[in-house]
């Protein structure tokens, strides 16, 4: 049985948070997209393009209500097919269009792609078990470790931060990548970030005073 909790207060500034403000501060609203017609079958897609359920498009129209009064100015997705459907749910609410950027796709799972994780246990059980060993630098065959998530990620990010200094801004993307960043930000070893959950849907909400980040909220996911 899931949790039911209640909706946060909406974020606000204190008094020096005001003079931070004033500085440049840059608001991340950093969103994954919703569920997916897989989602059932624990089915590893990664680059392939798959889409949302009409829940997972439900939970977008939820996430674009709690945040059309934020003063976004800004929507980044990641380019395949669920996460710029989600963009495009959130930004017709919004009145944004949003703006597919390929440096934001969830990790490449080569080999694994378009598999269930039972026919990746029957199939590669020593990768299997390597790769939860060591999960920031296992490079599936054919595809991509998070390390290397984490070195196309976050260099983009920072362009997209100096860009848009001062501006509240909101990206698209997935759960390997939303973990990456958050992991990130906090300092963390890429080995914890199965640590961080992130629902379909939820809200992730991050302030960058420079090159100081805070982060505000954290898998939320809004009920109504």
């Amino acid at each position: 049985m899931s949790a039911s909790f209640p909706s946060p207060p909406r974020l606000s500034a204190s008094h020096r948070e005001l003079e931070q403000l004033e500085s440049g501060r840059t608001r991340l609203y950093l969103v994954r997209h919703g569920e997916l017609t897989t989602s059932q079958e624990w089915r590893y897609v990664g680059h392939s393009d798959v889409d949302m359920t009409e829940e997972g498009v439900a939970q977008m129209q939820r996430i674009a209500h709690y945040l059309q009064h934020e003063g976004i100015q800004r929507i980044i997705c990641s380019d395949l097919r669920r996460t710029f459907h989600a963009a495009c749910v959130i930004g017709a609410v919004l009145g944004i269009q949003p703006q597919p950027d390929p440096a934001f796709r969830e990790l490449n799972l080569g080999r694994w792609e378009g598999m269930t994780r039972d026919e990746i246990i029957a199939c590669f059980p020593e990768a299997f078990e390597e790769r939860n060993r060591s999960i920031a630098t296992y490079r599936i065959e054919g595809g991509e470790s998070f390390l290397e998530v984490q070195a196309r990620v976050m260099p983009r990010l920072d362009v997209i931060r100096r860009n848009y200094c001062g501006e509240n801004i909101l990206i698209v993307a997935h759960g390997g990548v939303n973990r990456v960043i958050i992991c990130t930000v906090l300092g963390l070893s890429l080995e914890h970030l199965a640590r961080i959950d992130q629902a379909y849907g939820c809200l992730n909400v991050i302030d960058f005073f420079d090159d100081s980040p805070v982060i505000r909220l954290l898998n939320f996911v809004p009920r109504t």
